[in-house]
């Protein structure tokens, strides 16, 4: 059984799975707990009256590195190598999670988070190269197999925060100084000493020898073919709908504020695991499928689906709601984050395929920062926060449009 599930698998994929497993372990115990981090040290709010404080984290999280995404891939396209920038990408993560565990004020939280995203950005495309690269025939499913062990990180992540709530929180809250700031600390320093451990298996993994591309970014980017430009104009229209995940905890911490702190807390915690449980088990089937029937067809159904959670988000509160709309925001995620990588190499050449994924990540990446911006915004103008997801569902609609509108041009 082992073998059959291991046949036709490539070594680095594994590998990087591996290290990507580790990484985000250490990243979604942080996640979770990071609006709740924000808030206690003061991030609430708005800031110059109209901006959000968590929307702003949340989207330089992703934009403050997008320039490093397509630069990455550029200088992995021209010099011929890719690992030199995974390993340097994880190790500035690890690094800024290290400094985040030792922040006062949300300032801080708003600068390590940005530059920890700077490794993220110095990674992100050559690794999907090197994955691209390493199973030409099935990418879906080289993909969809990183993306599931990345996610099946996320969920062991969650599960450890949920732990260490239960027997540090709960068990020792009448230790005078053990508060709620300081299990946020303690939860982030653990995480930075586990993204650590997540540098060694990259030692391990192969790259192929390659010859440096003589090329400039600015007639790189100029070749990416038609399609491919049409296609990350789409991505990039979903991506403003996508606003950071943070709005959609914070809208199940508030529907359950009245049940007391660490309960409220877990429970959110627990949905989250219930999210990433979902994006888990159906990233490689969701990966596969697109390989037989088609990316596009995948896609479209995918941004359809993200407009029809966000729907319910804005109409409903309950539990029984949240368990059922964060599964279905997993099986989202399952359907498009691999799926749209997979797209982009399909669609690029093979000696400008590390830059192509540099191109999309910082389309995505910029347009990061304007949507959780406006999600911000409309987060404050209802106290159901409904226009926030009335906005993410709509933005996605036209993703949705224009995709099969454009479908046409994507074919050979």
């Amino acid at each position: 059984m082992k073998n059959k599930y291991l046949k036709g698998i490539s070594a680095n994929v594994l590998l990087l799975g591996v290290v990507s497993f580790l990484n985000d372990l250490s990243s979604e115990m942080i996640i979770p707990i990071l609006p709740m981090f924000i808030t206690a040290l003061g991030g609430a709010g708005l800031i110059l009256g109209f901006v959000s404080i968590v929307g702003l984290i949340g989207g330089l999280q992703d934009s403050i590195s997008s320039i490093l995404k397509v630069l990455s891939g550029y200088w992995s396209d021209r010099i011929g190598r890719r690992k030199i920038f995974v390993s340097s990408g994880y190790l500035t993560s690890a690094g800024f999670k290290l400094l985040l565990s030792l922040s006062t004020i949300w300032q801080h939280i708003l600068i390590f988070t940005s530059f920890e995203r700077v490794g993220k950005g110095l990674r992100t495309a050559p690794r999907d190269a090197i994955i691209a690269d390493s199973m030409p025939e099935a990418r879906g499913k080289g993909f969809g197999i990183h993306r599931a062990l990345d996610t099946a990180g996320a969920i062991a992540g969650s599960v450890v925060v949920l732990l260490l709530l239960y027997f540090l929180w709960f068990d020792l809250d009448q230790i005078a100084f053990f508060e709620p700031i300081a299990f946020y600390k303690l939860i982030i320093f653990i995480a930075a000493i586990v993204a650590f451990f997540s540098l060694v298996p990259l030692y391990f993994v192969k790259e192929g020898k390659r010859d440096p591309q003589g090329i400039s970014l600015q007639i790189s980017l100029k070749k990416l073919p038609v399609p491919l430009k049409l296609f990350i104009t789409v991505a990039t229209i979903f991506a403003l709908a996508n606003f950071t995940y943070m709005f959609f905890i914070l809208k199940a911490l508030d529907a359950f504020a009245h049940i007391g702190e660490k309960e409220s807390i877990a429970l959110v915690i627990l949905l989250y695991v219930l999210f990433n449980f979902f994006y888990a088990v159906l990233a490689i089937p969701f990966g596969t499928l697109s390989d037989r029937i088609g990316r596009e067809k995948v896609l479209i159904f995918g941004y359809f689906l993200f407009s029809v959670t966000c729907l319910g988000f804005a109409f409903f509160d309950s539990l029984a709601a949240f368990l059922v709309l964060f599964p279905l925001y997993g099986v989202v995620y399952a359907m498009v984050d691999g799926n749209q990588r997979a797209f982009v190499s399909d669609l690029a050449t093979e000696d400008f395929r590390a830059t192509a994924l540099g191109t999309f990540h910082t389309m995505i990446g910029i347009i990061a920062l304007p949507a959780s911006l406006v999600a911000g915004f409309l987060w404050t103008i209802t106290p159901t926060h409904s226009l926030t997801f009335f906005f993410g569902s709509s933005v996605s609609v036209i993703s949705v449009i224009l995709f099969i509108v454009l479908r046409k041009y994507f074919k050979d």
